[in-house]
Protein backbone atom coordinates (compact mmCIF):
# COMPACT_ATOMS: atom_id res chain seq x y z
CA UNK A 1 0.00 0.00 0.00
CA UNK A 2 1.27 3.39 -0.75
CA UNK A 3 1.45 6.21 1.55
CA UNK A 4 2.17 9.95 1.45
CA UNK A 5 3.49 11.27 4.73
CA UNK A 6 3.21 15.01 4.05
CA UNK A 7 3.55 18.40 5.97
CA UNK A 8 3.63 22.38 6.14
CA UNK A 9 7.36 21.98 5.57
CA UNK A 10 9.72 19.01 4.69
CA UNK A 11 13.35 19.10 5.89
CA UNK A 12 14.87 16.29 3.77
CA UNK A 13 18.67 17.07 5.33
CA UNK A 14 21.85 16.36 3.90
CA UNK A 15 21.95 19.63 2.65
CA UNK A 16 19.29 19.40 0.49
CA UNK A 17 16.77 23.11 0.48
CA UNK A 18 13.67 22.50 2.72
CA UNK A 19 10.31 22.10 0.29
CA UNK A 20 6.98 23.68 1.58
CA UNK A 21 4.39 21.56 1.57
CA UNK A 22 6.94 18.44 0.82
CA UNK A 23 5.48 14.90 0.79
CA UNK A 24 7.45 11.67 0.75
CA UNK A 25 5.75 8.87 -0.75
CA UNK A 26 6.22 5.31 1.45
CA UNK A 27 5.77 2.43 -0.05
CA UNK A 28 6.05 -0.76 2.52
CA UNK A 29 9.50 -0.09 4.00
CA UNK A 30 11.01 2.49 2.20
CA UNK A 31 10.68 6.42 0.43
CA UNK A 32 10.15 5.56 -3.48
CA UNK A 33 9.54 9.43 -3.18
CA UNK A 34 10.31 12.96 -1.88
CA UNK A 35 8.62 15.69 -4.00
CA UNK A 36 5.48 18.50 -3.53
CA UNK A 37 2.27 17.05 -2.34
CA UNK A 38 0.55 17.96 -5.12
CA UNK A 39 2.96 16.24 -8.00
CA UNK A 40 2.71 13.47 -5.86
CA UNK A 41 -1.42 13.20 -5.49
CA UNK A 42 -1.43 13.60 -9.47
CA UNK A 43 0.98 10.73 -9.65
CA UNK A 44 -0.62 8.23 -7.17
CA UNK A 45 -4.35 9.35 -6.87
CA UNK A 46 -5.11 6.38 -4.96
CA UNK A 47 -2.32 6.96 -2.47
CA UNK A 48 -3.78 7.08 1.36
CA UNK A 49 -2.45 10.61 2.71
CA UNK A 50 -1.17 11.19 6.01
CA UNK A 51 -1.43 15.19 6.47
CA UNK A 52 0.86 16.44 9.89
CA UNK A 53 0.87 19.49 10.58
CA UNK A 54 4.39 21.21 11.69
CA UNK A 55 7.98 19.95 9.82
CA UNK A 56 8.74 16.67 8.33
CA UNK A 57 12.60 15.48 9.32
CA UNK A 58 14.86 12.72 8.33
CA UNK A 59 14.54 11.16 12.39
CA UNK A 60 16.76 11.42 14.97
CA UNK A 61 19.87 10.45 16.84
CA UNK A 62 20.52 10.59 20.17
CA UNK A 63 23.88 10.57 21.37
CA UNK A 64 23.36 9.09 24.64
CA UNK A 65 22.77 5.38 24.49
CA UNK A 66 24.70 3.82 27.33
CA UNK A 67 24.27 6.72 29.68
CA UNK A 68 20.35 6.57 29.18
CA UNK A 69 19.85 2.95 29.13
CA UNK A 70 22.39 1.01 30.78
CA UNK A 71 23.68 3.73 33.38
CA UNK A 72 20.14 5.18 34.10
CA UNK A 73 16.34 3.86 35.33
CA UNK A 74 13.17 4.72 33.11
CA UNK A 75 10.88 4.13 36.04
CA UNK A 76 7.15 3.19 35.50
CA UNK A 77 4.70 5.82 35.55
CA UNK A 78 2.71 3.54 38.53
CA UNK A 79 5.85 4.07 40.30
CA UNK A 80 5.15 7.62 41.01
CA UNK A 81 9.31 8.78 40.37
CA UNK A 82 8.30 11.16 37.14
CA UNK A 83 9.23 9.79 34.10
CA UNK A 84 12.72 11.84 33.53
CA UNK A 85 15.48 8.94 34.20
CA UNK A 86 17.28 8.42 37.24
CA UNK A 87 20.75 7.52 38.03
CA UNK A 88 20.95 6.81 41.92
CA UNK A 89 23.60 3.88 41.74
CA UNK A 90 21.11 2.31 44.45
CA UNK A 91 18.42 2.10 42.20
CA UNK A 92 21.01 0.79 39.62
CA UNK A 93 21.41 -2.66 41.01
CA UNK A 94 18.99 -4.44 38.91
CA UNK A 95 18.39 -7.70 37.49
CA UNK A 96 18.16 -8.69 33.27
CA UNK A 97 14.17 -8.36 33.17
CA UNK A 98 14.15 -5.00 35.05
CA UNK A 99 16.92 -3.59 33.36
CA UNK A 100 14.91 -5.05 29.97
CA UNK A 101 11.93 -2.94 31.05
CA UNK A 102 13.88 0.06 32.07
CA UNK A 103 15.39 0.23 28.61
CA UNK A 104 11.59 -0.61 26.74
CA UNK A 105 9.94 2.40 28.89
CA UNK A 106 13.31 4.72 28.03
CA UNK A 107 12.98 3.81 24.47
CA UNK A 108 9.55 4.76 24.33
CA UNK A 109 10.69 8.12 25.44
CA UNK A 110 12.75 8.71 23.24
CA UNK A 111 10.71 7.85 20.43
CA UNK A 112 7.85 10.38 21.65
CA UNK A 113 11.13 12.52 20.95
CA UNK A 114 11.78 11.65 17.59
CA UNK A 115 14.20 9.30 18.13
CA UNK A 116 15.15 6.69 15.56
CA UNK A 117 18.45 5.33 16.80
CA UNK A 118 21.34 5.90 19.91
CA UNK A 119 24.83 5.75 19.70
CA UNK A 120 27.36 4.19 22.17
CA UNK A 121 28.38 0.95 22.68
CA UNK A 122 25.25 -0.95 24.68
CA UNK A 123 26.69 -4.66 26.64
CA UNK A 124 23.51 -5.27 28.47
CA UNK A 125 21.70 -7.89 26.54
CA UNK A 126 18.40 -7.03 27.53
CA UNK A 127 19.12 -3.62 26.61
CA UNK A 128 19.93 -4.30 23.17
CA UNK A 129 16.44 -6.35 22.83
CA UNK A 130 14.44 -3.70 24.03
CA UNK A 131 16.57 -1.06 21.24
CA UNK A 132 16.31 -3.59 18.09
CA UNK A 133 12.61 -4.85 19.16
CA UNK A 134 11.83 -1.23 18.84
CA UNK A 135 13.06 -0.91 15.48
CA UNK A 136 15.63 1.72 16.54
CA UNK A 137 19.21 0.70 15.34
CA UNK A 138 22.62 1.49 17.72
CA UNK A 139 24.89 3.70 15.88
CA UNK A 140 28.91 4.08 16.31
CA UNK A 141 29.60 7.09 18.46
CA UNK A 142 33.12 8.96 17.23
CA UNK A 143 33.83 10.96 20.00
CA UNK A 144 31.95 11.39 23.31
CA UNK A 145 29.34 14.39 23.32
CA UNK A 146 28.78 16.96 25.27
CA UNK A 147 26.65 18.41 27.38
CA UNK A 148 24.45 16.40 29.92
CA UNK A 149 22.60 13.41 28.42
CA UNK A 150 19.14 14.15 27.46
CA UNK A 151 15.84 12.11 26.16
CA UNK A 152 15.26 15.22 23.55
CA UNK A 153 18.17 14.63 20.63
CA UNK A 154 18.19 18.43 20.12
CA UNK A 155 18.88 19.45 23.60
CA UNK A 156 21.90 21.92 22.72
CA UNK A 157 22.28 20.46 18.95
CA UNK A 158 21.17 21.49 15.51
CA UNK A 159 18.82 18.99 13.41
CA UNK A 160 21.89 18.74 10.99
CA UNK A 161 24.09 17.45 14.29
CA UNK A 162 20.74 15.30 15.65
CA UNK A 163 19.63 14.16 11.96
CA UNK A 164 23.02 13.03 10.59
CA UNK A 165 21.79 11.07 7.97
CA UNK A 166 19.35 12.44 5.14
CA UNK A 167 15.89 11.33 4.07
CA UNK A 168 16.81 8.47 1.76
CA UNK A 169 15.24 4.97 0.47
CA UNK A 170 14.37 4.19 4.09
CA UNK A 171 11.23 5.32 5.44
CA UNK A 172 12.37 6.77 9.06
CA UNK A 173 11.45 10.44 9.63
CA UNK A 174 9.72 12.51 12.32
CA UNK A 175 7.51 14.97 12.39
CA UNK A 176 7.31 17.83 14.97
CA UNK A 177 4.89 20.91 15.26
CA UNK A 178 6.03 23.82 14.26
CA UNK A 179 9.52 25.09 12.85
CA UNK A 180 11.35 25.59 15.96
CA UNK A 181 11.00 21.42 16.86
CA UNK A 182 9.60 21.98 19.73
CA UNK A 183 7.06 18.70 20.25
CA UNK A 184 7.41 15.57 18.44
CA UNK A 185 4.25 14.37 16.69
CA UNK A 186 5.00 11.73 15.01
CA UNK A 187 8.29 8.62 14.47
CA UNK A 188 8.34 6.85 11.72
CA UNK A 189 11.04 3.80 11.32
CA UNK A 190 11.22 1.56 8.56
CA UNK A 191 7.43 2.68 7.30
CA UNK A 192 6.18 2.00 10.78
CA UNK A 193 4.48 4.71 12.68
CA UNK A 194 5.98 3.62 16.09
CA UNK A 195 4.74 7.17 17.84
CA UNK A 196 1.68 9.46 17.60
CA UNK A 197 1.61 12.33 19.76
CA UNK A 198 -2.20 12.08 21.14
Amino acid sequence: MLTIHTADLLIPGGGRPPLPDGAVLVEGREIAAVQAYDDLVAAHPTARVRRWPGVLTPGLLNPYGPELLEHAYHPDLREDLGSEPITDPARLDMTDAQWGASARRGVQRMLAHGCVAVAGVLRRRAVIDAVHRAGLTIERRLADPVGPPSLDPLSGRSLAEAAPTPLGTEATFTVFDTPELTTCVATVIKGRLLHRRR
